[in-house]
């Protein structure tokens, strides 16, 4: 078998003499044509010997080469050329030599498509260090006068030569290869760690090229990494339509999903597809980890109306050289509301929780982002009525956005007094607190639970409202409000993460019944709606945002269970991937929740904000509520309690837990 395959295939040749066109431009073009399909050809017939053998052959030739230009360096253009039998003895033998210790190093079976920095550095420097070895033998054995330079600067002469070698050819065969095939070219969003990897992952890639970075950092901007430009978000549009870019990778896997989320969207509004990736060590060290987490579901799939925008129109300026404090800041909202009011440029924020770990990550997160912001930590309840007059008196405290609950339907159910303690008397704890330092904006954050409430912690959400509403009613200096909204998508507890955790289990999913609905929003827009309408609020309000129409639990499950690439198995595809299964309600929730107690709506300075016109107890009729529930909670009387909430709150019309399976 002939070592090398015909180097000129003449069905091909035959080919291009017949398509050719007359005049020289034509045949030049063919002839351009023809050289490219020829080495095409050629490239794709070597097989893996070949390839070691032409690899073998450049690098002997190399050393030659290296040692003359050394002589010519060292010795003068006098005593470049070998002029003596052991001269050219010597060069042939340390060709020879060389050949030997590269086959022993396998510099040779180093793939050309796989060839960077680190090939240039390992296997070729341990090369020239052994060329170097070989000359300095060579010139001992065969006592040829030369200078020790000679060998140096051959070993040197040969790394340059066999990188600029292997380099070229990879270069010419990467072209030849990606001539002959459709790649598609991306734009990668973040040259970061993650964002350099893929590039160089792609690299050899046949269906796809890389063309270009887009990075936030201006200190990125400009550069060229990886042999990519990186480029401010501002040149994304040029970019698509000069590279005619059809798909956008995402790789910021440090960003938080919401900012993520954003940016996809963004990205979006230009016509390409969008991929999110997460960091190359995340997918080899997290092996719990599921590909498809990669692809969170769209907000807009599932609320089925629009976001509210990300901006904060008019805000900035009640929350700015003001004195903040959040409670439960440690939590799903409260964290994104210290993140929201780092943008508002406070002057003092004060975060407080009762959970160290949690006070520990937010205090730790808004410090790298916010250096220079006054950040001051209280852990502690807000059940402490000393704690909160203490807070609101030595950092005084201006504006207080309440996010301290206990929020999570069954284990509240469970702890009905403890739910009561806190989400109770804790908010009035802080509201009172408030209303005797004279702060200037109290806002409570509640849920659509809280409407003609079926569980307790619904109730004690509902008897939370009445209470900030009957201080607002008294209160001359400080605004009392209260924003109420939906399941916040992604929070600790909700039913995205059981549903993806479900999924990557292999299923069942479970659902608590068939029919059941929620109204869902992001954390970020939950959290812009609190700001927003802390800069309006009048005192005794209660906002809620204009969610569009509730989302069918079961549709978002089968949506989900699509979105992982899987299939639904029920009677009409009893060999689908996973199953959805109907548990029954839980004790307390509900079929459909609700977001107004009445009919009544104002309009507000925002599109999207309504607020609710409700009635609210009388102060006699507060305190009897609360005198009774404070001695339930003192006396650990359950049944008390249950008969309070009977005979104050309007209760909920859903049906009773049932128990089904489908």
């Amino acid at each position: 078998m002939a070592l090398f395959p015909p180097l000129f295939p003449f069905n091909v040749c035959n080919e291009h003499i017949t398509n050719a066109k007359y005049g020289i431009s034509g045949f030049r073009q063919s002839a351009v044509n023809l050289g490219r399909t020829m080495l095409h050809k050629f490239a794709v017939s070597l097989t893996r010997a070949q390839k070691r053998a032409i690899l073998l052959t450049v690098d002997v030739l190399l050393i030659g080469l290296a040692h003359l230009l050394s002589r010519l360096v060292i010795l003068g253009p006098s005593q470049a050329i070998p002029t003596s039998f052991e001269a050219w003895a010597t060069t042939i033998a340390l060709m020879v030599a060389g050949a030997v210790f590269i086959l022993l190093q396998g510099l040779h079976r180093v793939k050309l498509n796989a060839y960077e920095m680190q090939g240039m550095l390992g296997t070729t420097g341990v090369a020239m260090a052994l060329a170097s070895v070989v000359v300095i033998g060579g010139m001992v054995f065969t006592s040829l006068r030369a200078p020790l330079q000679v060998a140096i600067v051959t070993g040197t002469f040969f790394l340059l030569l066999s990188v600029a070698a292997r380099l070229g050819m990879r270069a010419i065969l990467l072209q030849i290869y990606r001539r002959n095939h459709q790649h598609i070219p991306i734009l990668i969003y973040g040259a970061g760690q993650t964002g350099q990897q893929l590039a160089s992952a792609l690299a050899t890639d046949d269906s796809v090229k890389p063309v270009a970075f887009v990075d936030d950092d201006s200190r990125l901007q400009s550069l060229t990494i990886g042999g990519l430009r990186v480029h401010a978000p501002g040149d994304i549009l040029d970019l698509i339509e000069c590279h005619e870019i059809q798909r956008i990778v995402l790789a910021m896997p440090s960003q938080r999903p919401a900012v993520q989320q954003a940016l996809a969207r963004h990205m979006r509004a230009t016509g390409c597809e969008v991929h999110m990736i997460p960091s190359f060590a995340d997918l080899v060290a997290n092996t719990d980890r599921d590909i498809g987490d990669t692809q969170p579901v769209d907000p807009h799939d599932l609320m089925e109306r629009d976001i509210m925008e990300d901006e904060l129109p008019g805000v900035s300026e009640t929350y700015r050289t003001r004195s903040v404090l959040v409670t439960g800041a440690g939590g799903t909202i409260g964290s994104e509301l210290c993140r929201q009011l780092i943008a508002c440029d406070p002057e003092k924020l004060i975060l407080l929780d009762h959970c160290e770990l949690s006070l520990f990550k937010a205090e730790r997160e808004l410090k790298a982002l916010a250096p220079s912001l006054d950040i001051v930590c209280i852990l502690g309840s807000v059940c402490d009525a000393a704690l909160m007059a203490e807070v609101m008196s030595r950092h005084g405290v201006e504006i207080v956005l309440h996010a301290a609950a206990y929020k999570h339907v069954p284990m509240v159910e469970r702890n009905e007094l403890e739910g009561m303690r806190n989400n109770v008397f804790g908010t009035k704890t802080v509201a009172d607190a408030a209303r005797h330092a004279g702060v200037e904006r109290f806002i409570l954050i509640s849920t659509d639970k809280a409407v003609r409430p079926s569980s307790m912690m619904g109730a004690s959400k509902r008897i939370a409202e009445l209470v900030i509403q009957d201080i607002a009613s008294r209160s001359n200096s400080t605004r009392f409000s209260m924003v109420r909204f939906g399941n916040v998508l992604g929070s600790s507890g909700s039913v995205i993460p059981l549903f993806a955790d479900q999924i990557r289990r292999g299923g069942p999913v479970t659902l608590t019944h068939s029919d059941v609905t929620r109204y869902f929003m992001t954390i970020p827009e939950a959290v812009r709606l609190v700001l927003i309408t802390g800069s309006f609020a009048r005192g005794g309000d209660v906002f809620v945002l204009d969610m569009g129409k509730p989302v069918p639990i079961r549709d978002l499950a089968m949506r989900m269970i699509e979105q992982a690439g899987k299939t639904v198995r029920n009677a009409h595809n009893p060999q689908g991937d996973i199953e959805i299964k109907i548990t029954g309600l839980r004790p307390g929730e509900k079929l459909h929740e609700e977001l107004l107690i009445g009919s009544d709506m104002l309009t507000t300075p925002h599109p999207k904000i309504l607020r609710a016109q409700e009635s609210h107890l009388s102060e006699i009729e507060t305190a009897t509520v609360l005198n009774a529930i404070r001695q339930a909670i003192e006396t650990r009387n359950v049944e008390l309690l249950d008969t309070t909430l009977m005979n104050w709150i309007e209760p909920s019309e859903s049906p009773a837990p049932v128990s089904v399976n489908e």
